[in-house]
């Protein structure tokens, strides 16, 4: 199997996926806003939380 080391990203700016390339070698930083609580929580909440918890350790795994 051959080796993965980069990650694709779809930029929505270009509309084109692109490779992530870090601002400082070896090292990615990702921010994420918290729920913005204007009503009762619900499933969206949950799965914003989900899906970039999983994004952060596809990244680890790539060895980011």
């Amino acid at each position: 199997m051959a080796e993965m080391t980069e990650l694709r990203v779809y930029n929505t700016m270009t509309q084109q996926k692109e490779i992530l390339k870090p601002v400082v070698d070896g090292k990615v930083s990702m921010y994420v806003c918290g729920v913005t609580a204007y009503d009762l929580s619900h499933l969206g909440h949950g799965r914003a939380a989900v899906s970039f918890d999983v994004l952060y350790r596809f990244v680890l795994f790539l060895n980011h």
